[in-house]
């Protein structure tokens, strides 16, 4: 059955921007600043590039059958069981990066503002909103992205203006100071950010509007969100040093809390949270709605109506599972998360790819020019 067109390649990009942001500059650059040292900025550029390929590969599968996601091409290739498993790989990814998501939001709320109000109602009340924005459906979610595009830019050019009197050189060199397989390994925990955007377009492609525009589009997003969060690294670097990034499990707050801008505007760390706020919760209604979406697979059901809510409760106690212990929310950052993240990731999008150009069918993939 046809797809009804519900958003257009703006709107795409701008959800591919929000979904990576929050995260990256959040948490992730304190755990590269940690294992990477000031070459975390270069590790930001490697896992750019290679999360450019992946997209790329991602973007070409679903071009073969272009109103077809990720499960209903599996489907095709090979039945009903390779839909459930791909739903069921998905799913976990999914269930893991919203632990993750609540980390960088719980945390920047109670760590930063109001550390005596319970974990309990940070969760509460972020899966609720998350679950509103999967009832108002996907077009609002992207129309909400567009703000949170809007929101980055305007945080992105605060920060810049109050961190430059501060800024140095002399912790950049040396470069690749830990060697480049290092520094190429390292980037397991920046490629698990990006694997949120390429799950999300696999799932979410074939409901965005001219076909023709959807290698540009993923490309362009891809390319705006590395060099949005590569600004945060190179500021760490600069102002805070890698030694004091290190330290902090929300290093962007460390780095909002060093910005200032004239007289009056010493710390802006709330108006940080208020222009990142827009970003964090489109996270959370995208890890919700495609961790939905891959239950209604797994299971063969064919509407997410009567699954949004107790696949929301599931991934919500996870994440209050996480984030209600800090040494247990980095622990699964740091050494349980990409382990898990990486072979989904990688394993994914090459299997059905080849799976493609082994098991071709009779009428063929049918791909899209771009």
């Amino acid at each position: 059955m046809k797809r009804r067109i519900q958003i257009s390649n703006g709107m795409l990009i701008a959800i591919i921007i929000n979904i990576v942001y929050a995260k990256s500059i959040g948490v992730t650059q304190g755990i590269l600043a940690r294992q990477a040292g000031g070459d975390m900025w270069l590790i930001t550029i490697f896992s750019t590039i290679l999360g450019l390929g992946v997209m790329w590969l991602m973007v070409k599968i679903i071009k073969r059958y272009p109103d077809k996601n990720i499960f209903e091409h599996m489907n095709v290739l090979t039945g009903k069981w390779g839909e459930k498993l791909i739903g069921l790989c998905i799913f976990i990814f999914f269930l893991g990066a919203f632990g993750t998501v609540m980390i960088t939001v719980v945390y920047h709320l109670h760590d930063f503002f109001l550390p005596d109000l319970p974990i309990y109602i940070f969760v509460v009340l972020i899966v609720g909103v998350g679950i509103y924005g999967i009832m108002k459906g996907v077009e609002v979610i992207s129309r909400l992205a567009l703000l949170g595009v809007f929101s980055i830019i305007i945080l992105n050019i605060l920060l810049l203006l109050g961190s430059l009197d501060y800024f140095t050189i002399r912790e950049f060199f040396p470069v690749l100071r830990n060697g480049f397989f290092n520094a190429v390994e390292v980037t397991k925990h920046h490629n698990a950010d990006w694997a949120m955007a390429i799950f999300m377009v696999a799932i979410l492609l074939p409901m965005v509007k001219e076909k023709e525009k959807w290698t540009k589009s993923s490309r362009v997003a891809m390319i705006y969100s590395g060099l949005l969060i590569l600004m945060w690294p190179i500021l760490e670097v600069g102002v805070l040093s890698p030694e004091l990034t290190g330290q902090y499990l929300v290093s962007c707050m460390q780095m909002a809390r060093s910005a200032e801008i004239g007289l009056f505007i010493h710390r802006y760390e709330l108006i940080m949270v208020i222009f990142f706020a827009m970003s964090a919760l489109i996270q959370v209604m995208m890890c919700l709605l495609c961790g939905t979406i891959s239950v209604k697979h797994l299971l063969g059901m064919k509407k997410i109506n009567g699954l949004f809510i107790p696949v929301s409760l599931i991934m919500g106690g996870f994440g209050y599972w996480v984030v209600s212990d800090h040494n247990r929310a980095m622990d699964l950052l740091t050494y349980y998360w990409p382990p898990i993240a990486m072979p989904i990731t990688f394993g994914v999008p090459i299997v059905i790819f080849l799976l493609g150009l082994v098991l071709k069918r009779k009428g063929g993939a049918k791909e899209v020019s771009s």
